[in-house]
């Protein structure tokens, strides 16, 4: 972080628009062999509208959206995510966020950011919680 953040800051919108090529990346390489993560027909017989994004993957991207916004040195101290409507394949999920506290001591700087996910229609998909950590000087 390159400058200190203060409650109210923006973290800016990122636009993701998940694949069938990511999630199955995704659950091959946490070992997620859950077929409603990437067999439609079977997504289809358990009642979803598509194949359904991971809930641990909502949780990746609100970490990727916070630490590109703090920058180089910036360390997720604790997260926590609750998933609380379903995303698909193809649906268009929009990740923002703000600064909720940032407080300094002894050169740390620790910064709690809320964030959420929503998709195309507005629903919220993912609210998110992120305590970021670095040195003032920007290391970790």
């Amino acid at each position: 972080m390159s400058t200190t953040p203060k409650p109210g800051d923006l973290i800016p919108e990122t636009v993701w628009v998940p694949s069938e090529v990511q999630l199955f990346r995704f659950s091959a390489a946490t070992v997620n062999p859950h077929r409603i993560h990437f067999d439609m027909p079977y997504a289809s017989e358990e009642g979803y509208d598509g194949v359904l994004v991971q809930s641990h993957l909502h949780a990746c991207m609100l970490g990727k959206v916070a630490l590109d916004w703090a920058g180089p040195g910036a360390r997720i101290a604790r997260i926590k995510w609750q998933n609380r409507r379903p995303a698909f394949v193809g649906d268009v999920l929009t990740c923002r966020g703000r600064v909720a506290e940032a407080e300094s001591s002894e050169g740390r700087l620790s910064v709690s950011c809320e964030l959420e996910i929503t998709n195309q229609r507005g629903e919220l998909c993912t609210p998110g919680w992120i305590t970021l950590t670095a040195t003032e000087n920007g290391g970790a």
